[in-house]
């Protein structure tokens, strides 16, 4: 880690399980609207911060992770204790997306919204609304008017 990168701790609900993420920033963030995210969040859109892997480190807890996957592509991850969600590994984008609400330090700013076509609560706020996902993920780029 070089001076300028800054370190960023969270935690599960109940504190069992601690992470650090390591950067001057997250590698995206924003939010998703799919159905995936919102089931999984119990709310209407996910905040995320996308991070490489090896700047998100389970400093504390490890032992209490549980681990779902309904897909390659994200591996959710909680906390077996409390049931508080940690983050979803994405072994194909070589990223982790640690949610927003888990490190309440780092200055949160989201740049694009994803899925769009799936939101259930319309958000006016000037970002980039994609249809599914930019294409340097994968996805078709497409933008949606807000």
């Amino acid at each position: 880690m070089s001076a300028a990168e800054k370190t960023y701790e969270g935690q599960c609900y109940c504190g069992a399980v601690k992470i650090a993420v390591t950067g001057e920033s997250a590698a995206g963030e924003g939010y998703c609207h799919c159905k995936s995210c919102r089931s999984w969040s119990a709310g209407p859109v996910n905040a995320f911060t996308l991070w490489p892997e090896d700047s998100v480190q389970v400093t504390q807890g490890q032992e209490l992770i549980g681990e779902y996957n309904a897909n390659d592509r994200s591996y959710r991850q909680w906390c077996t204790a409390c049931g508080g969600h940690v983050l979803t590994r994405h072994p194909h984008w070589g990223l982790t997306d640690v949610y927003a609400a888990t490190i309440p330090s780092y200055p949160f700013e989201a740049g694009v919204h994803a899925n769009y076509e799936s939101t259930v609560l319309p958000m006016k706020d000037g970002l980039p609304k994609f249809k599914d996902f930019p294409a340097e993920l994968g996805g078709s780029g497409e933008l949606l008017p807000e």
